[in-house]
């Protein structure tokens, strides 16, 4: 007999963009949505694909492939917008499919390697080998910071 697991863990929705996976905390997220039409912002970056109306609220939705620096993508099938909740704002993150939804406990992630200047990668909270795979463990308050305290001013 095993004795039981205590190791805290906790839970990460996990997405693709090109070949990476990539995992957040699920805490931050609030739905899942198909990609829809946005309305364009005149002169907003090119990594913010526009506004959608949520209910109510005005979300900016983020193409995370275009904030990454990779190419463009056409709307597939799988495409989805994450909507997230960071400190009361809602940001909606476009990415290339959800894959799954995993408990990790502390110790499975490492620590970020260092990229020093060449990159900026403050937003990466470490990397989870998984199954033959790496999931970058990212942190969407930090590498969104800019557009959330903009949509709550």
């Amino acid at each position: 007999m095993r004795p039981a697991d205590t190791t805290e863990r906790a839970e990460y929705l996990t997405f693709r963009l090109c070949d990476e996976e990539y995992a957040i905390d699920i805490l931050n997220v609030r739905e899942i949505r198909a990609a829809e039409a946005v309305t364009r912002i005149a002169q907003a970056p090119a990594h913010v694909r526009g506004v959608i109306n949520l209910r109510g609220a005005i979300v900016p939705i983020t193409d995370l492939r275009l904030l990454f620096g990779l190419p463009a993508a056409e709307r597939e099938a799988n495409t989805v917008v994450i909507i997230l909740n960071l400190d009361g704002a809602y940001i909606g993150v476009a990415v290339d499919a959800v894959v799954d939804v995993l408990a990790l406990a502390r110790d499975e992630i490492r620590p970020a390697p260092q990229f020093h200047a060449a990159i900026n990668a403050a937003f990466i909270r470490g990397i989870a080998p998984m199954d033959g795979r790496m999931l970058i463990v990212a942190d969407m308050a930090s590498l969104l910071s800019p557009l959330s305290s903009a949509e709550a001013a």
